[in-house]
C-alpha cells in the first residue's frame, strides 16, 4: 500500500465512488493550476528580463544626468543653480491604473507631462545656458525611466506572490491530497475485496453444510 496517509471516510462503496470522482476533479484542477503556473512563470521571466534592461538603461541615464548637472554647476556656480532649481519646483502627477495578467492585477503608471518644452520648465531662458537645458532634459528622462522601472518591479512583485501561492497549491495537490485520495481508494478497494472473499468463503461453507445435511 502507498505510504501516503489515508483520508478519514466511512468504509462504504458510496464513499469509494465519491472518492473516485474527487480524484478525477483533483487531477483536473492540478492540471489547470500547473498550466497557469507555467504561464505565470514564463510571464515573470519575460518581465524580469525587461526589468534588467530597464535597470541598466536607468543606471546609464543616472550617469549622464549627473554628468550634465555637474557641468551646469561648474558653469553657473552652486548659488545660481540652486536659486534656479528652487524656482522651478512643481507637483508631479502620475495616472495610476491596472492591467490583468492571468488573473493577477498589476499596476500601470503613466506620468503626466514628465518631459516639458523649454518654455514650460520655469526658469528664464535668457538668464541660463544650454547646460541647464541639457541637465533638465536628462533628469526628466530619468524620472520617466524611474516610473517605468517602478511599474515593472511592482509587477514582478505581484506576480512573484501569485507564483508562490500557485506553487503551494500545486504541491499540496500533487504531494498530499491526490496521493491520499489514491491511498484511500486503494485501501477501501482492498477492504471490499477482502469482504467479498470472506463472503464467498462463508457461502461455500454454508453450501457444504447444507449438502451434508441433505446427504444425511
Amino acid at each position: 500500500m502507498s505510504s501516503a496517509k489515508i483520508l478519514k471516510v466511512r468504509p462504504t462503496k458510496i464513499e469509494l465512488i465519491k472518492l473516485k470522482r474527487r480524484l478525477v476533479l483533483a487531477r483536473r484542477i492540478h492540471r489547470i493550476l500547473r498550466e497557469r503556473l507555467t504561464i505565470l512563470v514564463a510571464e515573470f521571466l519575460s518581465i524580469a528580463r525587461n526589468a534588467v534592461k530597464k535597470r541598466e538603461k536607468l543606471n546609464k541615464h543616472f550617469s549622464k544626468a549627473y554628468e550634465a548637472l555637474s557641468i551646469a554647476y561648474g558653469f553657473h556656480g552652486r548659488a545660481f543653480l540652486t536659486k534656479e532649481m528652487l524656482g522651478v519646483e512643481r507637483d508631479f502627477e502620475i495616472v495610476f491604473g491596472t492591467q490583468n495578467i492571468m488573473g493577477v492585477k498589476v499596476p500601470l503608471l503613466e506620468p503626466v507631462d514628465a518631459e516639458r518644452k523649454l518654455s514650460e520648465r520655469g526658469y528664464i531662458l535668457s538668464d541660463t545656458s544650454l547646460y541647464i537645458d541639457e541637465a533638465s532634459r536628462r533628469f526628466e528622462e530619468l524620472l520617466k525611466l524611474s516610473i517605468e522601472l517602478a511599474e515593472v518591479e511592482k509587477t514582478l512583485e505581484r506576480l512573484g506572490i501569485e507564483i508562490r501561492k500557485m506553487r503551494r497549491r500545486v504541491n499540496v495537490l500533487e504531494h498530499i491530497l491526490i496521493p491520499r485520495i489514491q491511498a484511500t481508494i486503494k485501501y477501501l478497494s482492498m477492504k471490499f475485496e477482502e469482504r467479498e472473499r470472506e463472503e464467498r468463503a462463508r457461502l461455500k461453507r454454508v453450501k457444504v453444510l447444507l449438502a451434508r445435511r441433505r446427504g444425511e
